[in-house]
């Protein structure tokens, strides 16, 4: 080990970019000491969906008391910290900058380097917090607003080789769950009900062009959507799990298969799920059963680093502590922010 890490390097990381407010605490990347989250959940619930304007709120209200925590619990002391890591973008802006706000006073207050890192590059390294990754590697990426299939040849290095044209896969689930007239969020009630499902109504797949590796799913989306128009104004009853289940079964066959033609394209050792989605216990169980047949390792993180958390932020943020690359104070929250060239 070089002089830079023969003490535990103990990485605090903060996760704002959407409604959850998280504070984690890693030690050289791979071991959670802590890791805090705030879910709003129950508050966002009523209106059907994240309302930015509270979320920033929310964040204001409960960041120093889940970064007291994280310490807390992580049996670390703020001079024992080795540095800060918050999440960049992408994300609601105003969500953003209360954590890159409370980082940056954080850094300045402990005069310790600042690490800004990318949300989805936080979502492919939670994986690292409970396997090992080998490389070359692909990631699947599918949560409320990313569905993108990575190249990772190397370690921190990103080439997105597809990604969604419309709506993202977890954005396609909540639509389909409100017009069902299921809770927010829908995509847990959108898998129940299709695992429950004694029918289904096939719904179309959108492969696009042969060698793409693209996603859209608002075509699905639409086609669920006339399919309950058009039961209602015939006054029939809408079959909630038959639907579920088409709806479900059209996104996992696209995701699951352009998984497999990318891994055998790119030679991949691995294969990464990450995001939100990544819960989904549909998509689970159809990429294990493909990745077995084609002999390339399935990795999955658990449910709890599967949706936002502090703990993946500081896992990604690692591989800049390794390489010394760290952020100006000077930087801003950027809610559009490139995987490629963070």
């Amino acid at each position: 080990m070089n002089n830079l890490t023969k003490q535990p390097v103990y990485i605090l990381a903060i996760e704002t970019s959407c409604d959850e407010t998280s504070v984690a605490v890693i030690e050289n990347g791979k071991v959670i000491r802590s890791n805090i989250v705030s879910s709003q959940i129950e508050t966002h619930r009523k209106f059907g969906g994240v309302v930015p304007e509270i979320a920033s709120r929310q964040h204001v209200e409960v960041i120093t008391l889940v970064i007291q925590e994280a310490l807390e619990e992580a049996g670390v002391r703020p001079d024992e910290l080795s540095a800060i890591a918050v999440t960049q973008g992408p994300g609601l802006v105003g969500a953003l900058l209360i954590g890159v706000i409370a980082a940056k006073s954080l850094a300045c207050a402990l005069e310790l380097p600042l690490i800004g890192v990318h949300h989805i590059a936080g979502h492919i390294y939670a994986n690292q917090l409970v396997h090992e990754l080998a490389y070359p590697a692909v990631a699947l990426v599918v949560s409320g607003g990313h569905t993108e299939l990575v190249h990772l040849p190397s370690p921190g290095e990103f080439h997105i080789i597809g990604q969604t044209r419309d709506d993202a896969a977890g954005e396609a689930y909540d639509k389909v769950a409100r017009a069902l007239q299921l809770p927010y969020p829908g995509g847990p009630h959108i898998d129940r009900l299709a695992h429950e499902a004694d029918g289904e109504i096939v719904m179309p797949r959108a492969w696009l062009e042969a060698d793409s590796y693209d996603f859209s799913f608002s075509g699905l989306k639409s086609a669920v959507l006339n399919t309950i128009n058009q039961m209602q104004m015939r006054g029939e009853s809408v079959p909630a799990s038959s639907i579920a289940k088409g709806f479900q079964d059209s996104v996992v066959d696209v995701l699951v298969e352009k998984a497999v033609r990318a891994a055998k394209q790119y030679g991949a050792r691995q294969l990464l799920l990450a995001g939100g989605v990544a819960a989904n216990r549909g998509l689970r169980t159809r990429l294990t059963e493909r990745f077995a047949e084609i002999g390339v390792p399935l990795l999955i993180p658990p449910f709890n680093l599967c949706t936002d958390n502090a703990a993946m932020i500081g896992a990604a943020a690692f591989l800049k502590w390794e390489k010394q690359e760290f952020t100006p104070l000077d930087f801003t929250a950027e809610p559009m922010l490139k995987l490629e060239a963070w």
